[in-house]
């Protein structure tokens, strides 16, 4: 499952984000884009259903680095 994250700071970076998100399970991919004025988004991509819910429902809402995360499954 891909998902989407969005409302990170300015601060996050690829690795950081890997680390966030490997807490709940296997990481296949994430790619940081960084937005011209700031509204940083990502792709992060966990192959396994049950730990990207889990990841989706822990995360999303967290405070990280003063954000809140929106996180939930790519279309």
């Amino acid at each position: 499952m891909t998902i989407y994250v969005s409302n990170l700071g300015n601060r996050i970076t690829n690795e950081s984000l890997e680390v966030l998100f490997a807490t709940y399970g296997t990481i296949s991919s994430s790619r940081l884009v960084t937005g011209e004025k700031g509204g940083n988004v990502a792709f992060v991509g966990m192959p396994d259903h049950k730990e990207a819910e889990l990841a989706i429902a822990r995360l999303n809402g967290s405070i990280v680095d003063g954000c809140a995360l929106e996180a939930k499954a790519a279309r």
